[in-house]
């Protein structure tokens, strides 16, 4: 029985922009906390926030382990990896959470990031 999916995503801050590649167990959430820049660091300092390319995985160390070799790849074969599936550079965020669960896992977020400064 599969308990989890895990997922190796790239973003970008817009076509042919500056790259970042994650690892996670919930994709629209992780990608949710970029949008709403809960995530401090590199994707932040560059406005990295498009999902434009992301493999889903069933075990965490296949992510983990495709997610460095992603990061040592050069620009052009990551930029030829986005293009196979999204010519356009489309923020694939929008085709996979629909507004319903965009909004429910906002509250989720702020709530958790309330619940974090309490203590």
């Amino acid at each position: 029985m599969k308990n989890q999916t895990y997922y190796v995503y790239i973003l970008a801050s817009k076509k042919n922009g500056t790259l970042y590649i994650g690892v996670t167990n919930n994709l629209i959430r992780r990608i949710l906390e970029h949008k709403e820049k809960i995530i401090k660091g590199f994707p932040e300092k560059y406005e990295i926030d498009k999902l434009v390319y992301y493999e889903t995985y069933d075990y965490i160390n296949e992510a983990i382990k495709r997610e460095k070799v992603l990061k040592e790849w050069n620009r052009k074969w990551k930029i030829n990896l986005i293009e196979k599936i999204n010519m356009e550079w489309k923020d694939l965020f929008y085709d996979i959470a629909s507004k319903e669960e965009i909004e429910s896992m906002k509250k989720f977020i702020y709530f958790r990031e309330e619940e974090k400064s309490k203590s």
